[in-house]
């Protein structure tokens, strides 16, 4: 083989590689998409079932499930969690209740404008909550570190904060609705969004393979025709 002859063959080779690797990335942008398609639908059904008794554990495949608990708030053990909503910047409020069943949940009370600080209710006696089940969130914010010892919190890290009030809580904590909730602290703010531009990608990837098939189909005839 001369040398022009092995240097197309080595092209050829490097356009077919490309093409088969743009259609796999597009074919895996269609599972994804078919993935957060499934996932946004059992979100949507959670959001509107029922609320169910709060669990002493749960992961990841149970987030904002609707769940309720009744119990009585260790209001001296309140955690302030620094916070942006559509209301400003401020905290959140997160106190750990002690239910009737024997266990411990953080609950997210809601949030208070960075001017109120502590000047918030502090319910007392038996309270029943209805929220969200929320995943823990360990370590810190963006570009922000917890510092437990300084008692800084930009996450809201269920087993650090547990740990630092000196409390045995489930792993989980649960966002209070606005039911729950309706003063200082404002509960119901949790923002459920889920980015999905799966197909716009698995678009991109098809139609540069494609291109890039045509483009180099056509060079090829002209490379014929010329010989």
């Amino acid at each position: 083989m001369t040398r022009s002859g092995a240097g197309r063959a080595a092209l050829t080779l490097l356009i077919v590689a490309t093409i088969v690797g743009l259609l796999a990335l597009g074919t895996w942008q269609v599972h994804r998409l078919s993935w957060k398609l499934d996932l946004i639908a059992k979100v949507d059904r959670r959001l509107h079932a029922a609320p169910v008794p709060a669990p002493r554990t749960a992961g990841p495949d149970a987030v904002y499930t609707r769940i309720t608990a009744q119990g009585r708030f260790q209001n001296d053990r309140e955690t302030l969690v620094k916070a942006v909503t559509d209301l400003g910047s401020g905290f959140w409020v997160l106190t750990p209740l002690t239910t009737d069943r024997g266990f411990t949940i953080l609950i997210n009370r809601g949030f208070v404008p960075a001017e109120r600080g502590t000047a918030h209710s502090a319910p007392a006696g038996m309270v029943t909550v209805t929220g969200l089940l929320r995943v823990t969130e360990p370590k810190g914010g963006f570009l922000r570190s917890n510092d437990p010892i300084n008692d800084r919190w930009f996450s809201r890290d269920v087993a650090a904060i547990a740990a630092k009030r000196g409390v045995s809580a489930a792993p989980y904590f649960i966002d209070a609705d606005a039911a729950s909730s309706p003063d200082w602290p404002r509960g119901g703010l949790t923002v459920i969004r889920f980015d999905n531009n799966h197909l716009v990608y698995a678009i991109t990837w098809f139609t540069l393979a494609l291109l890039l098939a045509g483009a180099s189909g056509w060079l090829a005839w002209r490379g014929r025709r010329a010989d």
